[in-house]
C-alpha cells in the first residue's frame, strides 16, 4: 500500500473524525433508495471514428484503447451488466449482456466507496465501480500470452485499481510477454457487510462476501474475453498483496473458481484474513446502532457518503486503524475452516508463489508513530489472546518477554507473527500437505526509515517497477535486485516455476527456487545483496511453539 497510503493520512488516527449524520428511521415509508452517480467513465463511440487497430471486440462491447510508445492500455472496461447501485446495492454482481456498441477505454473508473484517505480515491469514488483495466505490449505474438490479474490490498477496507502505484505500463514495457489486468471490487461496508440476520435480510445472503464475488465476476470476464487482447485464458495467474493476497488465497476455496486461474501469487496475505459469522454480525450491529438503523431498508435510505462517514468513525482504516472488515467463513461460499480445506487438497491443482516480509507490522508502527502504536497495539493483543487458553496465553507472554529493545518491539513482533508471518508459513504447510505446490519467499530488504524496516507493502514499488514511488521506503532499491524479483514473478506466471536460468536472470547467475516441503521447509530469501535459499529453521521465521497456533483463531 503506497506509503501505507501516505502514512495513514499523517496520523488522522488520532483525530477521531467528527461528522454529523442523519440517522435512519424505519418509520419513514416514503424514503427511497438514493441513486448514486452512474455515469460511465468512457464515452460510447457512435460515429465510427476510432482507431480500429486499438479496438477489441468483447462480449459486452468493443473497447478502444490508447497507445503510449509500444504499450496499449484499456481502462474502465465494465465487467458486469449492471453496476451495483440503487436496489442492487448489497447484491451479487450481475453478469454482462452481449452488445455490439463501441466504447472508448481511455479513462479509469472511480474507486469503490470507502472511508476517506486512500490514494485510489484521488479520481473520486462511487458505487458505480466494477471496472477493470488491461495493459499489453503492441507487438503481436504467434502464441497467446500469459495473463496476470492484480487484486489490490487495503485491509478489505480501502483501495482501488485506480491507485497510481498499480499503473502497469513500466511492468509490461519490461516484460512484454505477459498481459496484466487490474480489477476493482467492492470494499468495506458495501463489499463485506453481513445482513442476512436482519428482519428483511433474507434477500441479502451474499452481502458478506460481495467483494470476492466481484473478483470472481472479473475473472469470468477475463476468461471469456482476454483472448481478443492476445491473452491465454488457460494461463491466468491471480496476484495480490495484503487483502489482495488474502483474496488470492481464498478464491481457490470457492466452488467453481479453478476454471478461471491456475496460479496464485500472494504477498503478505493468507486465509486467516477472514471472520466468523458471529464476528461479522457484531460489526454490523455496531454499525447499525451508530446509524440508528434496524433493517436493510433503513440502510438503503442512506447515501453512500453518510455510510462512509459513520464507518470512518467506528472502523475507518485511516481514522482508527480498525482492521475489522474481512470475508466471512459462512460454510457456503467459503469453508468454515480454510486451513482444513487446504490440508484436504482444495487447491492442490493451483500453483502458489507466496510469502511475507520480515517486519510486517513495522509499516503500521512507522505510519502512526510510537505513542499511538503503544495505545493501539496492547488492546489488539488482548483481544487476540482472549480467544486462547491460559496455557497458550502464557506461551505468547513468554515469546514477548524475550524480545528486547524499545517499548514497541514486543507488540510489533507479536502482531507481525499473528497477522502475517505465521499465517503465510502455515499456508505453505497446508498447501503442501494437501498435495499442492508452494514456492515461498521471505523478504528482508529494509527501508531507509528505521521504524519501518522490511515492513508490510515495502516491496510494492519493486514488483510494479515504480522506483520513483519510494517515499515510504526512504530510498531506491538496487535495480538489479528489483528486476530479478520481477523476473521471478513473471517466470512463475508463465511456467509455474519462478526459477531463472543464467540467461534469464538479470544477475547473470541461475537462481533455483525449490518447492516448500514440510521437512526442510526451504524458502527463497529476497535479500537485496544476496537472493538465496535457506531453511526456515535457520531463519526462525515463525515461533512454532509460541506463535504458530495463533493462526487457529484467524485474523481478528
Amino acid at each position: 500500500m503506497r506509503e501505507l497510503k501516505k502514512c495513514i493520512m499523517a496520523a488522522t488516527l488520532v483525530c477521531g473524525t467528527t461528522m454529523g449524520l442523519t440517522s435512519c428511521s424505519s418509520n419513514d415509508d416514503n424514503s427511497v433508495t438514493p441513486e448514486p452517480e452512474t455515469e460511465y467513465p468512457n464515452k460510447k463511440i457512435t460515429d465510427g471514428n476510432y482507431d480500429k487497430t486499438l479496438a477489441v471486440k468483447c462480449i459486452n462491447g468493443t473497447f478502444v484503447g490508447k497507445k503510449a510508445e509500444n504499450i496499449i492500455s484499456y481502462k474502465g472496461i465494465p465487467f458486469v451488466g449492471q453496476q451495483p447501485v440503487g436496489n442492487l446495492r448489497w447484491k451479487a454482481p450481475v453478469d454482462v449482456t452481449p452488445s455490439n456498441d463501441v466504447y472508448e477505454a481511455y479513462n479509469y473508473s472511480k474507486a469503490p466507496v470507502q472511508a476517506p484517505g486512500d490514494p485510489a480515491v484521488e479520481n473520486g469514488m462511487d458505487e458505480n465501480c466494477l471496472y477493470l483495466n488491461i495493459w499489453k505490449a503492441e507487438e503481436a505474438s504467434a502464441e497467446k500470452k500469459p495473463v496476470i490479474v492484480w487484486i489490490y490490498g487495503g485491509g478489505f477496507e480501502v483501495g482501488g485499481a485506480t491507485d497510481p502505484q498499480y499503473d502497469c505500463t513500466n511492468l509490461v514495457k519490461e516484460n512484454p510477454e505477459v498481459i496484466i489486468v487490474t480489477i476493482n471490487y467492492r470494499v468495506s461496508f458495501l463489499g463485506f457487510l453481513h445482513l442476512s440476520h436482519l428482519s428483511d435480510g433474507k434477500e441479502y445472503q451474499d452481502a458478506a462476501n460481495l467483494g470476492l464475488m466481484d473478483q470472481l465476476m472479473a475473472l469470468k470476464w477475463v476468461n471469456e474475453n482476454i483472448a481478443g487482447f492476445g491473452g491465454d485464458p488457460d494461463n491466468v495467474t491471480i496476484w495480490g498483496e495484503s487483502a489482495g493476497g488474502g483474496s488470492c488465497s481464498l478464491l481457490p476455496l470457492v466452488k467453481g473458481s479453478h476454471k478461471y486461474f491456475k496460479r496464485v501469487i500472494a504477498q503478505s496475505g493468507a486465509p486467516t484474513q477472514t471472520r466468523s459469522v458471529e464476528e461479522a454480525i457484531e460489526i454490523t450491529n455496531n454499525f447499525m446502532e451508530e446509524l440508528g438503523c434496524k433493517t436493510v431498508a433503513d440502510l438503503q435510505k442512506l447515501s453512500a457518503e453518510k455510510l462512509a462517514e459513520t464507518w470512518a468513525k467506528l472502523y475507518g482504516f485511516y481514522q482508527v486503524l480498525g482492521i475489522r472488515t474481512f470475508p466471512e467463513r459462512d460454510g457456503k461460499f467459503l469453508p468454515l475452516n480454510t486451513w482444513e480445506a487446504y490440508a484436504n487438497g482444495a487447491a492442490k491443482d493451483i500453483e502458489f508463489l507466496q510469502g511475507c516480509n520480515k517486519d510486517e507490522m513495522n509499516t503500521f508502527l512507522g505510519a502512526i508513530g510510537v505513542d499511538r502504536w503503544n495505545e493501539w497495539a496492547p488492546g489488539r493483543k488482548a483481544e487476540k489472546l482472549a480467544k486462547h487458553t491460559e496455557e497458550e496465553r502464557a506461551l505468547v507472554e513468554s515469546y514477548c518477554s524475550e524480545i528486547t529493545g524499545e517499548s514497541y518491539e514486543p507488540t510489533v513482533r507479536l502482531l507481525s507473527q499473528y497477522m502475517f508471518i505465521a499465517p503465510q508459513i502455515r499456508l505453505s504447510e497446508e498447501q503442501t500437505k494437501g498435495g499442492g505446490k508452494s514456492y515461498t519467499y521471505y523478504y528482508t530488504v529494509e527501508s531507509a526509515l528505521p521504524l519501518i524496516k522490511a515492513g508490510h507493502a515495502t516491496e510494492l514499488s519493486v514488483v510494479f517497477n515504480h522506483p520513483e514511488m519510494n517515499g515510504f521506503t526512504g530510498r531506491t532499491y538496487d535495480a538489479t535486485f528489483c528486476k530479478t524479483v520481477r523476473k521471478m514473478w513473471i517466470q512463475f506466471a508463465k511456467t509455474g516455476n519462478p526459477s531463472l536460468t543464467a540467461e534469464q536472470s538479470p544477475t547473470g547467475k541461475a537462481i533455483e527456487w525449490p518447492l516448500y516441503d514440510t521437512g526442510d521447509k526451504q524458502v527463497m530469501v529476497l535479500d537485496e545483496q544476496d537472493i538465496h535459499t535457506a531453511k526456515e529453521s535457520e531463519l526462525k521465521i515463525v515461533d512454532w511453539e509460541r506463535t504458530y497456533f495463533l493462526t487457529n483463531t484467524y485474523f481478528n
